[in-house]
């Protein structure tokens, strides 16, 4: 099965890393933001299967990227991938409807077993 996946970071390092995970072993479109405006405005245009998200972003954070997915009933499993690990901020993104949380920089194996949680295979 194909998927279609958005992977949001200003990093370019930090969403290759994250592509590279993915490529390796799922079946993938693959679409890529710099902020979380960009990724508001793909989600709202294209239907995507899979979010992977920063938090820490210029123009729109992936905290205010979570609200816009609840606010316009958005449908897609979102993944939170970022360095701000306190368990506030977990607490937060998963009220929000994130699947899961992960630290970067992520782990291949890390992703994989979440997404298979899921039924992302």
């Amino acid at each position: 099965m194909s998927y279609s996946v958005l992977v949001c970071d200003d990093s370019a390092v930090a969403r290759k890393q994250v592509i590279k995970n993915l490529q390796s072993k799922l079946d993938l479109t693959l679409h890529q933001a710099q902020n979380g405006q960009q990724a508001i405005d793909l989600l709202k245009t294209q239907q995507i299967d899979l979010l992977c998200l920063d938090l820490t972003m210029p123009i729109l954070d992936g905290i205010a990227v979570l609200e816009a997915i609840k606010t316009h009933r958005i449908e897609c499993f979102v993944v939170v991938i970022s360095a701000d690990i306190q368990a506030k901020m977990k607490e937060r993104v998963a009220n929000l409807g994130a699947l899961g949380f992960l630290e970067k920089p992520v782990k291949a194996e890390q992703l994989l077993r979440l997404l298979h949680q899921f039924g992302i295979r």
